[in-house]
């Protein structure tokens, strides 16, 4: 036996270090979270104020550039958002390596096809 073997899991775990990832990954979370607060206000002033329009209406106030600016970010930010949250749930629920991993591409991948189409669509209304 090795003087190693008499260590306790928290002493030979100490000093090791992290994965490198996790704090940009948690600071950009939170980052995300912080830019969607007064976006998310935006968006309810925004819902309120527009009830009872119609689709020329909507189109007409989604073609002025601060709305159409402030929608683009808010689905960037909400998307990317989304990503860094549902990876963390995959993360700490799916054991399985490979099933993890395929997951985590699956999820990126389509977060990632629905904020463009979301942005395509708000700047062809906005463009058009």
């Amino acid at each position: 036996m090795t003087q190693q073997d008499f260590r306790s899991d928290l002493a030979k775990a100490k000093n090791l270090g992290s994965a490198g990832h996790g704090s940009g990954h948690w600071l950009a979370q939170r980052i995300t979270a912080v830019v969607l607060i007064p976006l998310i206000v935006w968006i309810i002033y925004s819902i309120i104020s527009m009830l009872g329009a119609d689709y020329e209406q909507f189109t007409a106030w989604l073609s002025q550039p601060i709305n159409a600016v402030l929608m683009i970010l808010f689905v960037i930010a909400s998307f990317y958002h989304a990503v860094l949250g549902s990876q963390v749930i995959i993360e700490d629920y799916i054991s399985n390596e490979g099933f993890r991993v395929s997951k985590i591409i699956a999820q990126k991948l389509f977060f990632t096809a629905a904020g463009i189409a979301c942005v395509f669509s708000i700047l062809k209304i906005a463009l058009a």
